[in-house]
């Protein structure tokens, strides 16, 4: 059981990585999408520079964290067998699996712009960048305070505070709006 901390801190390393490539990865979605808008040569430079970045991210940070984050996860369970029987242990993997539907479809936006499809707006990519954030908080809340009812006032928190971003977004896109008029 020595080994044991070894692992949890391993995972622990994969989770922040790979979280770290999710929100960085979106981000970079909203600056090749803003790119778009740019007259040449400016567009093809910036969207070429994106491209490369964006792989690098994806290929190179986030998507092996996503899978070591994984595996490190599978050893800390066949470890402690017994996770498997708590509740707030079943809501968690509910939360793990979102954020793996979260991530493969961040995989589908990033192969679509890198084929020069852009089907979402910057705005809506600002707003999908919050999904993440919810899950990381969900988590968090969850595993720490280890009940599967009491995880519920995090995330209504998290919640809240995602309310108050997408309206304080709101109220800066009125701000730019009206400075570019």
């Amino acid at each position: 059981m020595e080994y044991y901390n070894y692992i949890k801190s391993l995972h622990l390393i994969f989770i922040i990585t790979w979280f770290a490539g999710l929100f960085y990865i979106v981000r970079l979605f909203v600056y090749h999408i803003e790119a778009n808008g740019k007259p040449s040569p400016e567009k093809e430079i910036l969207i070429k520079q994106y491209k490369v970045m964006a792989y690098r991210l994806w290929y190179i940070i986030t998507w092996p964290s996503a899978v070591l984050a994984s595996i490190f996860a599978i050893i800390l369970l066949l470890i402690m067998p017994e996770w498997l029987q708590q509740p707030w242990m079943h809501v968690k993997l509910a939360f793990v699996l979102l954020l793996y539907l979260y991530h493969l479809k961040c995989h589908q936006i990033y192969k679509q712009l890198q084929r020069d499809e852009v089907k979402y707006s910057n705005n809506f990519m600002r707003l999908w960048n919050e999904g993440a954030t919810i899950i990381l908080f969900a988590v968090v809340f969850l595993v720490i305070l280890k009940n599967a009812f009491n995880w519920i006032f995090g995330v209504i928190g998290i919640i809240v505070f995602s309310v108050l971003i997408m309206l304080g977004f709101r109220f800066y896109k009125r701000i730019r709006e009206r400075n570019k008029s």
